[in-house]
Formats: C-alpha cells, structure tokens, sequence
C-alpha cells in the first residue's frame, strides 16, 4: 500500500479489530441488510450464474449451480471466520445482493455484488455506505481495503462516492474469466468515509 496517499491518522501500523462482533441487522431507506440463511441459496445461484454479474468478482467460478452457494453459505454462517456477511434484501426480505467484510492478510477488507435487475439504483452505494458506517462505529480508527476491476466502473464509483482512495493497481486472477485482469486497489481511511443520506 502507498501510505502517503492516505491521511496522516492511517499511516504507520494503526490498531487492527480482529472482530467486530456479531453481524447486524442494518435498515436503510429502501433495504434491510441482514445476516444470511441457508434459505437464500437459490437466490444467490441465480445472480452468481449470471456472467455480467460473476465476471466482475474475482472467486466466482462459472458456471455457478445452487450447491456452491449452499457451500459458501454453510462457511460464512458457521461463524468461524471474523467478519460480516450480510445479505442485501429489500423490504419483503427479497435477496438482491452481498455486502461482506473479511479479515484477510491481517486488513479488512469490503467486497459486494448485486443481482443485475437492480443495478443503477443507488442500491449498492446505499447499501455499503450503511455498513461501512456501522462498521466505524465498531472499529473507529480501522482503514477498510477494497478494490474492483479495472472494467468495473460502477463499482468503483460507489467507492469513489463513499470516500474510498486508489492506491495501487494490480492483477489478480478471475475465476470466472479464467484469466488475469487488471485491478485497482483501494482504501478508506476513516476520516474520509462519507455519509450516504439514509
């Protein structure tokens, strides 16, 4: 990471949570972000199998059936791993999306999907602001490392949007692609994490 494109406060080796406790149930204007059930399998099969949606995601193989979401469901609820995974839902708990916040290589890091009939919407931009806000709250001094394809612009404007800061560029491998492709990586320092208006 280039720190001296981060302000002062994230430079040097802040203090890292290793757990931000339990998920949440976070409710925004339009969305109910909440823990995953087992019963949401069909529906992330069904975003994950679409090739616009799983070609902008770097560990989404291709083609995607119905028991790999059951086997990422099965690890992300067991509550083993530090973090949140949290299912995008609308206000009838239909599941449209996946905000998740992993510990990996000792930093947190934020990845997202949403299914494609909702995309253009803000849902996305709302949906991250809201946890990354909850997050803060959580783990107020924690810088928050993300990224997308270099192709995928609109995801990078929701991080541009929320205050987050290119950093570096690299290439990481695409499973669903089965190639490398270029990836911009970013931050967000928690200085500059701006409120979405919910």
């Amino acid at each position: 990471m280039n720190a001296a494109i981060l302000p002062k406060a994230a430079r040097g080796a802040p203090r890292v949570v290793l757990s931000p406790g339990p998920a949440p149930i976070i409710a925004t204007q339009r969305l109910v972000l909440r823990p995953h059930k087992v019963s949401d399998a069909p529906a992330i099969a069904e975003t994950l199998s679409d090739f616009k949606v799983a070609r902008m995601l770097a560990r989404v193989p291709q083609p995607y059936h119905n028991q790999d979401a059951l086997d990422w469901l099965m690890l992300k609820t067991a509550g083993i791993l530090p973090g949140w995974t949290l299912a995008v839902t609308t206000g009838d708990d239909v599941h449209i999306g996946v905000v998740n916040l992993e510990m990996r290589h000792g930093r947190w890091h934020l990845a997202y999907w949403l299914n494609r009939m909702f995309w253009e919407q803000g849902y996305m931009t709302e949906a991250v602001g809201a946890v990354l806000e909850r997050f803060q709250r959580r783990s107020p001094e924690t810088v928050v490392h993300s990224g997308a394809f270099a192709d995928n612009l609109a995801s990078l404007n929701v991080q541009r949007k929320l205050g987050f800061r290119i950093i570096d560029a690299s290439q990481t491998f695409s499973r669903s692609r089965n190639a490398m492709v270029p990836h911009i990586d970013t931050a967000l320092a928690p200085a500059d994490l701006r409120p979405t208006g919910r």
